[in-house]
């Protein structure tokens, strides 16, 4: 008995994957739900298991090679007899341009319909071409008129064609990898919020010594009751949370001629992997705990770096969060998580000298903050608005518990 296996649903709007790694060659033992190939999406690598216990009798898709729903990978031999290999479909090769035949110019003295000897004589003086002029005669025959017609019209000027670019020369310190799906669609996306929004970008800094201070007080008692680390993402969490409820506009999106303000907090929080940034989605985080939020992003942590995450954890999002600063950075520029209206970026803390209300110069630990937004959708004044709104949330920890 053969099963076949197929490509599986791949989630919303993901139609097509490519065959990143088989881990099983034609002739090996399987077992049922054993991990046997290596799908990559343009969002995430989805691992297709076996739908039965045999041997592995037919690859029919090689690495490399592009995938539909639905479409056949392999077989299994149920019987557990290995079976001779078949050779995989490679990845398709670029058709063979098509060979052009050119029918040849009606001459000025034959063809189906041959010129009247008035007009060869013009045709042969002139040097033209017969098969280039339309004849009006009967028959389509070319007539003087149609010579003298073809005379007045001016020529077409040729276009000049460009010479192409010589082709890149190897060189030995040189590595060329093709793009993983994924940072290709992550290329995509960004070139898309660049073209179709426009974006701009508001600064602020905040002290964060309230909040290490509370982080500080409490760090140790949170870990031990929930079993989680008290971080500093949940409290942005919260904070932007605040923040959105008070200026809806940051947590819409524009949609053909509408726009749509969002009355719920899905809260996007950007995670770095090898293969490229992703952005897992926490659901509904103004109805979570704090220790909640910590175990969710957690959790999306380890699944981003061991390639887990399914598309499911990515899709939709109301609103983003990045953490340069966890790599250094001190400022940038977040971009845009279409179709999102907005994100905030979160930069290194660092102790600056800081001039306090009654003229004292204090080392306070200072994170500047950036939001990148909109502006077809949010005003300046509503992103500078919801910019201080999270500073003041952050530098003052307690309005987020007493809502305020």
């Amino acid at each position: 008995m053969t099963t076949q296996i197929v490509v599986p649903a791949l989630g919303e709007s993901v139609t097509e994957a490519t065959i990143a790694k088989w881990f099983k060659q034609v002739g090996d033992a399987v077992a049922a739900d054993e991990p046997l190939v290596e799908l990559e999406t343009d969002k995430v690598t989805v691992e297709v298991n076996a739908p039965s216990g045999g041997t592995l009798s037919e690859i029919a898709a090689a690495v490399g090679v592009t995938v539909e729903v639905g479409a056949l990978l392999g077989s299994i031999d149920a019987s557990g007899a290995p079976a001779k290999a078949k050779p995989a479909a490679a990845a398709p090769s670029a058709p063979a341009a098509p060979v052009s035949v050119a029918a040849p110019a009606a001459a000025a003295n034959g063809g189906d319909h041959p010129a009247a000897p008035s007009a060869r004589k013009l045709i042969e003086e002139n040097k033209l071409d017969a098969g280039a002029i339309a004849g009006s005669g009967k028959d389509g025959r070319i007539t003087k008129g149609d010579v003298l017609g073809a005379l007045e019209r001016p020529a077409p000027v040729p276009t000049p064609v460009k010479a192409p670019s010589p082709p890149r020369g190897a060189d030995p310190r040189e590595e060329r990898v093709k793009m993983t799906r994924l940072r290709k669609r992550i290329a995509e996306r960004l070139k898309e919020a660049q073209n179709t929004a426009a974006m701009l970008t508001t600064f602020n800094e905040v002290d964060m010594t309230a909040l290490m201070a509370l982080r500080n007080q409490y760090k140790e008692a949170f870990e031990k009751k929930h079993g989680v680390k008290l971080g500093f993402m949940s409290f942005f969490v919260k904070a932007c949370v605040t923040a959105l409820k008070e200026w809806p506009a940051v947590n819409g999106e524009i949609d053909g001629d509408d726009v749509v303000y969002k009355n719920f907090y899905d809260i996007g929080v950007a995670v770095g992997t090898p293969n490229g940034l992703v952005v897992p989605v926490v659901r509904d985080a103004d109805k979570l705990s704090f220790a909640e939020i910590e175990k969710t992003i957690g959790n999306y942590g380890k699944k981003a770096r061991d390639g887990k995450l399914t598309i499911e954890e990515m899709t939709g999002g109301t609103f983003t969060i990045s953490n340069g600063g966890v790599y250094g950075s001190l400022m940038s520029t977040p971009i845009l998580n279409p179709p999102q209206s907005a994100i905030l970026g979160m930069h290194k803390t660092q102790l600056r000298p800081m001039v306090m209300p009654d003229g004292r110069i204090e080392a306070r630990p200072m994170m500047y903050l950036a939001v990148s937004y909109d502006h077809r959708i949010i005003d300046g004044r509503e992103a500078v608005s919801f910019l201080v709104r999270v500073k003041d949330c952050i530098e003052d920890p307690q309005r987020i518990l007493l809502d305020m």
